[in-house]
């Protein structure tokens, strides 16, 4: 049977992954360009995602709260590390009105701003204004908040999901008396976005330490958690930074210790945002279209009627509702399930398919025979084909309802074997000389790999060069469309020399093509 999608992965992955986000009916280009509009079901995913993220996060002591969307230039430009890594980025308000000329609007000269306005690229630098004026003794920290908000970044290359101008995520800051404390908070973080990515989007990662040329602008210290995606190449798909006093010491954030003395506070920020549901299409999608873990799926068994060409079936409508009220009994994760039974007065085969390409995890199918003999036909979407044949189970009502939760259960620790053996397998750790792996990864395209083939990543000796030895390093990788990713952790005490300086190595480090 052919493939849902025009066009598949190993033919153009770039495309590939357009047509899923299309055809899963995901999201669309908006009229601003490199912003979308994300629509019910891409909706409902990123929902069930903040959800189980909003939870944890308060779990570990933290509150939500909101900042406003613009931030006074002023603000910006007192920590000089961050506006330099944010200022081509930085969207600007300069005018507060507008006035129409020979029928036009235009922007009124008139109302130009006392100072401009950046539209939030991150709050790290508001936030700190606030701590500033909330922090005055030690029995007032640490401050855990947590805002969960747009954020706007002037991207000239955009992909849905992965990269846009305005994308939605959450944002968490915090301050400390001690440095300890601040980066105890930020690898608890760190461990939090671990275990959502696995646990909830069924996408193994690795987790570890940004070397210096990664880290976030005026951090002391970045954290992420790696993905690989089913083209080879890394996403970063969450960070937890520790700011150090950096931020404390532009903004004046002190605080009266126990002993009476003036100390600036330590501070962190961390966030994940939508572009996790591109990696979930990166990490679980195949040629006929997205595959969702049952976690984050809106709906999770999607009931098809096979009316044929008696389109008001009552009866067979009514065995159906009477099978969604039932499955709607039904727990799974710890929570009810989530189904939808599906009347609309269209072909049975054309429903079929626009379920399977949204990626709904299990699809029964019912028809007059399956009523008669009270049984229902399962399609599970992590296993549909057998080469060409899609495959599908004949269950009795009964034995489904007693057999969902586990079903379920099942397709979200099967989604996660997949990914978990294609990352242990494509991790290189056997290249220990640079010219090698330039040959490993070979030239970089001009069509942004579309075509290069599957490359993994490589795992290095690496001696943490700085300085203008790191900003060489940078360059010798940008010719080659490669990056570092991170040094994963807990990792043994590395042997030879690194791959850069010719140096004894301390540490190995991961190297990509990246998202």
């Amino acid at each position: 049977m052919k493939r849902a999608l025009p066009v598949t992965r190993e033919e153009n992955f770039p495309d590939w992954y357009q047509a899923v986000v299309d055809q899963a009916d995901l999201a669309e280009t908006s009229p601003v360009r490199g912003c979308m509009i994300i629509k019910p079901w891409g909706w409902g995913i990123w929902e069930l995602v903040q959800a189980a993220l909003d939870r944890r996060i308060k779990e570990t002591g933290h509150e939500n709260c909101y900042f406003p969307l613009f931030i006074p230039m002023s603000f910006i430009a007192q920590e000089a590390s961050h506006v330099e890594g944010f200022a081509k980025e930085m969207a600007v308000v300069t005018h507060h009105r507008l006035k129409a000329v020979d029928g036009k609007l235009m922007v009124d000269p008139a109302s130009e701003l006392e100072e401009p306005l950046v539209v939030r690229p991150t709050s790290e630098t508001i936030i700190g204004d606030a701590f500033r004026r909330w922090v005055a003794s030690y029995r007032d920290l640490p401050i855990l908040i947590n805002q969960w908000a747009n954020v706007v970044r002037w991207e000239m290359r955009t992909r849905m999901f992965l990269r846009t101008t305005e994308f939605l995520w959450q944002e968490g800051h915090t301050a400390h008396a001690t440095r300890e404390d601040a980066r105890e908070e930020t690898l608890k973080m760190l461990e939090v976005y671990r275990e959502l990515a696995e646990d909830i989007l069924a996408m193994p990662v690795v987790v570890g330490e940004k070397p210096e040329n990664e880290r976030f602008p005026g951090a002391d210290s970045t954290f992420s958690i790696e993905a690989m995606m089913q083209d080879g190449k890394a996403l970063q798909a969450g960070t937890s930074h520790y700011l150090g006093t950096n931020f404390a010491k532009a903004q004046n954030i002190r605080y009266q210790s126990a002993t009476g003395e003036l100390e600036y506070c330590h501070t962190t920020s961390w966030g994940v945002s939508t572009r996790l549901i591109g990696g979930v299409i990166m990490t679980h999608g195949d040629d006929d279209g997205l595959r969702l873990p049952p976690r984050i799926a809106p709906k999770q068994v999607v009931i098809v009627p096979m009316l044929r060409d008696k389109p008001e079936d009552a009866e067979l409508l009514a065995y159906c509702e009477k099978l969604e009220a039932e499955i709607c009994k039904l727990s799974a994760f710890g929570e009810p399930l989530r189904v939808k039974l599906d009347k609309k007065p269209i072909r049975s085969a054309n429903k079929r398919w626009d379920w399977l390409r949204r990626g709904a995890p299990i699809l029964l199918e019912v028809g007059p025979r399956d009523m008669a003999s009270d049984h229902v036909t399962l399609i599970r979407r992590d296993k549909l084909r057998d080469g060409d044949k899609v495959i599908s189970q004949g269950f009795s009502r009964s034995d489904f309802l007693a057999q969902a939760p586990a079903l379920l259960a099942e397709i979200q620790a099967n989604l996660f074997s997949e990914a978990k053996a294609r990352l242990d397998a494509n991790i290189r750790t056997d290249l220990k000389d640079f010219d090698v792996i330039a040959a490993f990864f070979g030239a970089a395209s001009e069509d942004d790999d579309a075509k290069s083939g599957f490359k993994g990543w490589v795992r290095a000796p690496w001696a943490r060069p700085t300085g203008a030895e790191l900003e060489a390093v940078e360059a010798r990788l940008k010719a080659l469309k490669l990056t570092l990713r991170n040094v994963p952790m807990g990792q043994e005490a590395a042997s030879g020399v690194c791959v850069f300086t010719g140096r004894p190595a301390i540490e190995e480090i991961l190297i990509a093509r990246a998202y």
